[in-house]
């Protein structure tokens, strides 16, 4: 008799599947092993049917239709994502941020939230106030426990995948939301500047009525593996869209040399961020 459960974690091989209460270390069944699409063929977060064994384990038999996916880091069926960067130690690198943007926004999540840690050190409170017109910003500070109430709220449904760099306070702000996580803590080598990787593997952590995932941090990103290309790429910058009607080759501006671009005449009159349009013209580069 198969059963339906969650994919919690996956860990030496085995991926451990949440059937009502009990946790249950399954196998992949051979035809699923022999799926090598983008994502794998079973990933945290998938919904699977599975058939017990004997040893108390168990075969993922099927995996049912995603929502979603989120190709780096590989979560499925993701209510929302929160993309955590901190003001210093390290410093935020306006390109990375957007990095983080356009895989969330080729994503298609419902909810991209920007969460701005060490709030404590910027001197300015206001820090990514030119993106609060586009995205949802949280200003946090796990130290202070600044903003961690309404971080705690945001949690208490959904699946909540939190993304970002190392060192950027992603396990230190999930203990401040609640001490019994106890997620392993590093330190930011004071040589590079750049954060050690604590977390090795992605797990889906009860919280509330929902699931927080803390994710392995990673500093770079390949926009190919996650299917961009030069003609999707702009479709990722959300705030475009209200201007390419201005564009005199609507349908085919990439928005870097052509004439008449009313994404350029926009840019050059403030209404879109020369930070990100900077950004886009960098990562256009790339997949092109």
């Amino acid at each position: 008799m198969r059963e339906i459960g969650r994919v919690i974690k996956f860990y030496n091989s085995f991926f451990f599947v949440k059937v009502g209460n009990e946790i249950i270390p399954c196998k992949l069944r051979g035809l699923l092993k022999r799926d090598k699409k983008i994502g794998s063929a079973v990933c945290v977060g998938d919904f699977v049917e599975i058939s017990r064994l004997k040893d108390k384990s168990g075969v993922i038999e099927n995996v049912q239709s995603r929502r979603n996916i989120l190709i780096r880091p590989v979560v499925a069926n993701v209510d929302r994502v929160i993309l955590t960067f901190a003001v210093d130690e390290p410093k935020l690198h306006p390109l990375l941020l957007n990095r983080f943007l356009v895989l969330a926004e080729k994503s298609a999540l419902d909810e991209i939230i920007i969460c701005v840690n060490k709030i404590d050190l910027a001197a300015e409170k206001n820090f990514l106030s030119g993106y609060e017109s586009l995205y949802k910003i949280l200003r946090v500070s796990a130290l202070t426990g600044e903003g961690v109430a309404e971080l705690k709220k945001i949690l208490s449904s959904g699946v909540s995948v939190f993304a970002g760099a190392s060192g950027v306070g992603k396990s230190s702000l999930l203990n401040s939301v609640d001490k019994n996580l106890k997620l392993k803590v590093g330190k930011v080598s004071e040589k590079i500047l750049r954060g050690k990787h604590t977390t090795r593997v992605s797990e889906l952590l009860e919280f509330g009525g929902g699931f927080l995932v803390d994710t392995p941090g990673f500093s770079a990103v390949d926009l190919t593996e996650a299917g961009l290309d030069k003609n999707n790429l702009r479709h990722c910058f959300k705030e475009f869209k209200n201007f390419v009607g201005a564009c005199k080759f609507r349908n085919v501006c990439s928005h870097s040399h052509e004439p008449d671009c009313g994404v350029k005449a926009a840019v050059q009159r403030g209404e879109i961020l020369r930070e990100r349009y900077d950004a886009y013209l960098t990562l256009l580069a790339e997949v092109h």
